[in-house]
């Protein structure tokens, strides 16, 4: 990937909003934002997005029209929570599944500094958790597990506190005023994260074995049914709608597999796997509780920092996700990941 300067992201902000357009409705709609460029700076700008990949184009000529390829949409640097504000069904962005998204996924989704970042944190992480005794590895994991049942449960609406999440998970202690159904998704959360701590070998990458494991335990006693869904959901607040048919959805996560393996390094793996579950829907529920679970499962199994997602906004942690589901940008996540998981790094010793 390459760093897009301010007229390369506007003039893939506009194609995204108008789909198909020419050289010259480009630059009439960037010349409309304010913008002072020429025409022939447009088409030059055209032409070096088109050489990267980020753009296609049909016809010759006068009759050229660009459009955004899968590319263009996962680098697109959208602005998420500015994004969200417009209406459902007035917003630019997809509203069904893109088949080429996950075949598109390159190798490297982080750039050399976006990398530098993650390795530096990763470093301190293992230094910090180098000769850490059973005794603090213990107190250090129940911290962890506590803050990422609190918080995961928290962006799903439960509405447990984290020192009443902190009294259930230590004490068993229920907190008054809550359904069950908040009270089991907290545990299963601890139960799923020690699972995947316990088990890390198994999730190099993803599987549809071993994502329909740690589903089942997520949503254990919780009225949801286990297994790949086999009917329709919708996305609150989304336009977009996902698979409805059992075996696309197997195809999907099959791909998704494919795309994790295929990335490099061990945070784009797992960012990969924390967008994809969520974007594919394979579950009739639970399904961003479980990319978030299966993330942590492969930062493990490759000795990296494990999230717990305290200090995320919820708000923005939502918009990112829908810009990804509509738009398919990972900008606005991979963001938030980067944060979160520098955070980890310096914030816990869980190995």
């Amino acid at each position: 990937m390459i760093n897009l300067s301010q007229n390369q992201k506007a003039i893939i902000k506009v194609i995204l909003e108008f789909g198909v357009v020419s050289s010259s409705k480009v630059h009439e709609a960037i010349l409309s934002a304010g913008q002072d460029i020429s025409l022939i700076t447009t088409k030059r700008i055209l032409a070096g997005l088109m050489n990267q990949h980020y753009l296609s184009k049909e016809g010759v000529g006068r009759a050229t029209v660009y459009k955004i390829s899968a590319i263009g949409r996962l680098f697109a640097d959208i602005n998420a929570k500015e994004y969200v504000t417009i209406e459902p069904d007035r917003r630019y962005g997809l509203a069904s599944y893109n088949f080429d998204l996950f075949s598109n996924i390159p190798q490297d989704i982080f750039n050399e500094n976006e990398l530098k970042i993650l390795d530096e944190a990763t470093s301190v992480y293992h230094k910090r958790t180098a000769d850490i005794s059973e005794v603090l590895q213990k107190k250090e994991l129940e911290r962890l597990i506590i803050e990422l049942a609190w918080k995961s449960s928290k962006i799903e609406g439960n509405t447990y506190t984290l020192l009443d999440t902190e009294k259930l998970i230590l004490e068993n202690k229920e907190a008054e005023g809550h359904s069950k159904i908040e009270t089991q998704m907290i545990l299963n959360h601890k139960n799923a994260f020690s699972f995947i701590h316990d088990n890390a070998d198994i999730f190099k990458t993803l599987t549809r074995e071993n994502m329909e494991e740690l589903h089942k335990i997520l949503v254990k006693d919780m009225q949801v049914g286990f297994g790949m869904r086999e009917k329709a959901v919708g996305v609150v607040g989304s336009k977009y709608r996902p698979l409805d048919n059992a075996y696309q959805i197997n195809e999907a996560v099959q791909a998704l597999s494919a795309a994790i393996i295929r990335t490099s390094a061990p945070c784009a793996k797992a960012l990969v796997a924390l967008l994809g579950i969520s974007y594919v829907q394979p579950f009739e529920d639970g399904n961003k509780r479980t990319a978030r679970l299966m993330a942590n499962a492969v930062l493990l199994a490759h000795k990296h920092a494990p999230l717990s997602y305290r200090s995320v906004d919820e708000n923005e942690y939502r918009a990112a996700m829908i810009t990804f589901y509509e738009i398919n940008s990972i900008i606005p996540l991979k963001k938030i990941f980067i944060e979160q998981y520098k955070f980890a790094a310096n914030n816990y010793a869980v190995k």
